[in-house]
């Protein structure tokens, strides 16, 4: 009988330790938990999403403030429990945020696959923009629309990207 996730919701208060076994599990390490410990201490994190899943977390991904453009948001990072991979969770997922953005007229950027974060809704990050990361691999959803043309991330991603 074919499983799927319950909806997405914010991450509830006590479920970090779940998040973190997700993302090593999922990422093969702890640097994107040291990551996500980053953003919370620098109060950068803007919301936390998971996918729960027969009593636990097979998804999540985390929304931070980024400094410029102001106002805008990085997606980053994104997991999905490797036992749930080639499923089309993630992609749902992703798409979910993506809706979400367009709907609310809020801005994410995401540096990652550009094949996966199309089908989601992203796009490539239109000309002009500079970034410390590489602008092949970097997409926005939503009406990404400013003046400052300069992507600056929180300093606690520094130490992973």
């Amino acid at each position: 009988m074919f499983k799927s996730p319950d909806f997405m919701r914010p991450l509830k208060r006590g479920e970090e330790p779940a998040v973190d076994a997700l993302m090593a599990a999922a990422f093969g390490g702890t640097a994107e938990v040291d990551l996500v410990a980053a953003l919370r201490k620098s109060r950068a994190i803007a919301g936390e999403m998971v996918l729960p899943m027969d009593g636990g977390i097979i998804g999540y991904a985390a929304l931070s403030h980024m400094v410029a453009p102001k106002g805008w948001l990085a997606l980053a990072p994104v997991a999905i429990h490797p036992d749930h991979h080639g499923r089309g969770f993630g992609r749902r997922f992703v798409g979910m945020i993506s809706q979400w953005a367009e709907l609310s007229g809020q801005t994410v950027v995401v540096l990652g696959d550009p094949a996966f974060y199309t089908r989601c809704g992203f796009a490539p990050v239109a000309d002009g923009f500079t970034s410390p990361y590489p602008l092949d691999h970097t997409l926005t959803t939503g009406p990404a629309t400013a003046k400052v043309k300069t992507l600056s991330y929180p300093k606690a991603f520094g130490r992973d990207l």
